[in-house]
């Protein structure tokens, strides 16, 4: 049976004939499903189809229901391959925002750590040593806000493992507000984290220079930092 949501409107940060970048909705999935009655993947194909007969939509990455943010789609098949290929060899950067109840220890500092997927529980683990089964994990964070909610990370994946940065932070001691899978005891909103994918960049291979892609975080009180 599919999941019936309210297709909210899809929130466009920039386009062009080869991509379409856009800021999620939490709640969402990213990639469409026979589970589900809507998708980002779905709303950029209706949007697409408004000018296009046959839209072509890749998907270049996902994010997690629960968090909101950037997120690209291609609008080609070449475009996808080259996506995939700056992915594959880590040229492209992601900046996340994240909010935690707890004050980190330090307010800046790279984590390191080994993770195991764990496909029944739908969740990653930090296990102490380095096995066949698990994957070096490295990701930066620094303070940047507070307000009464918790405190604003910036936060800096290098590797792009399975709930990377809601573990990391949740090993630490600093589980997200409203993930309840990694510890939060903080309420937020339905199906959502206080995770937000910030700001992705990418070098552009015609002009030798990086591009920046920003969405802006959730309009709400927990978001509001002075």
């Amino acid at each position: 049976m599919k999941r019936k949501t309210q297709p909210p409107k899809l929130d466009v940060v920039y386009e062009n004939n080869d991509y379409i970048v856009v800021n999620k909705l939490a709640g969402l999935i990213s990639e469409k499903s026979p589970f589900e009655d809507d998708s980002v993947e779905d709303q950029v194909f209706q949007h697409i189809l408004k000018n296009k007969q046959k839209p072509y939509v890749g998907v270049i990455h996902r994010l997690d229901r629960v968090t909101s943010g950037v997120l690209l789609f291609a609008k080609k098949k070449s475009i996808l391959v080259a996506f995939n290929t700056l992915f594959s060899s880590r040229k492209v950067q992601k900046t996340y925002l994240a909010i935690v109840k707890n004050k980190p220890a330090k307010t800046k500092a790279n984590l390191v750590n080994f993770l195991i997927k764990n496909n029944l529980e739908k969740r990653s683990e930090v296990v102490q040593t380095k096995s066949k089964d698990s994957l070096e994990s490295t990701l930066s964070y620094t303070v940047i806000g507070q307000n009464n909610f918790g405190y604003l990370l910036e936060i800096k994946p290098k590797t792009g493992r399975f709930h990377q940065i809601r573990v990391q932070l949740a090993h630490l001691g600093l589980p997200i507000v409203g993930d309840k899978k990694y510890g939060s005891e903080e309420e937020y909103l339905p199906l959502a984290i206080c995770l937000h994918a910030w700001k992705l960049s990418y070098q552009d291979s015609a002009m030798k220079e990086f591009k920046t892609f920003e969405a802006p975080p959730p309009k709400n009180d927990f978001w509001t930092f002075h």
